[in-house]
């Protein structure tokens, strides 16, 4: 007599994949739109059929050896269930999906997020908008565009925060623009989401400052930096190889991390706007799980 033949809940699947690649059932439940309750029910589900699945180590949650083992499939199931419903949609994706980012992730983040996404939907058109963050809040606020990378301090937000980053100064390669009093500094644009927290940072150091250039292009801001006229405020994942981290010390006070969030319209979201967002959570989760120097997740 044969067994009776069982099938896995993907859900429970879903989370127990995003629990690994985020190492938090608070970050996963942030992703999958589930309180963390929820999140830790259904892990517990899936360890009552399989074992257990994860230690904790810290503040972290690491995979057991059964957990590694039954990852790797977890992950197979889901995308093959995935294209199986691809396969069963009524046509292809199209349409437009206005997109918003500040200037330092359009040339870092998206690029490999657009390439993906565009060849797996070609005929989703994408039109990108580059803006500071305080300018592209609005602009989601107001229905300018359907869907926005926002940069903002930790803990407050109405979206969704995909990572935390290190806030860090940057210079020349061997430059000496730091040790100049007043400290010379070039914020991109006056609506620059890290202008307030790095002028505070300075005021309550008593450190002398002047603006050494601001036109709004992260380019001639790159420049002078480079040319060791000024330095800069970034994050570290943006950060170009030709330019330096600096340390924090005597010259430059230490500053807060930043949320990379995640903003998109209320309501139904139309296919294209849902898949897109899709993608940028898979890629940022896939590159935050291959490197964790810059990144804290929360």
């Amino acid at each position: 007599m044969h067994a009776m033949a069982r099938n896995l809940d993907v859900t429970l699947l879903r989370t127990f994949v995003a629990v690994a690649d985020h190492a938090s059932m608070t970050a996963a439940g942030n992703a999958l739109h589930l309180t963390q309750s929820a999140v830790s029910q259904q892990i517990a589900r899936l360890e009552d059929l399989s074992g257990a699945l994860f230690t904790r180590e810290r503040r972290a949650l690491r995979l057991t050896a059964n957990g590694e083992r039954f990852l790797g499939k977890a992950r197979r199931l889901i995308t093959l269930n995935d294209e199986l419903w691809a396969d069963m949609a009524e046509g292809p994706i199209d349409g437009l999906v206005r997109l918003g980012a500040p200037y330092d992730l359009v040339g870092t983040w998206l690029p490999p997020i657009l390439k993906i996404f565009s060849a797996a939907h070609p005929k989703v058109d994408i039109k990108l908008v580059c803006l500071a963050s305080p300018e592209l809040l609005t602009a989601i606020t107001d229905g300018a565009i359907d869907l926005a990378l926002i940069e903002e301090p930790v803990g407050m937000s109405g979206g969704e925060c995909l990572v935390v980053d290190r806030l860090v100064w940057v210079g020349a390669k061997g430059g000496a623009a730091y040790l100049k009093t007043p400290l010379p500094v070039s914020m991109v644009a006056e609506t620059c989401a890290f202008r307030p927290v790095v002028l505070q940072a300075l005021s309550e150091c008593d450190l002398a400052w002047r603006t050494m250039f601001e036109s709004g292009s992260i380019d001639a801001t790159r420049a002078t930096v480079q040319a060791d006229l000024a330095v800069t405020v970034w994050l570290a994942s943006t950060v170009p190889n030709d330019l330096y981290i600096l340390p924090f010390g005597e010259n430059l006070p230490k500053l807060p991390s930043f949320a990379i969030n995640l903003y998109h319209t209320k309501g139904q979201l139309p296919r294209a706007i849902g898949e897109l967002i899709q993608q940028i959570r898979h890629s940022v989760s896939r590159t935050t799980s291959q490197t964790n120097d810059n990144y804290r997740l929360i």
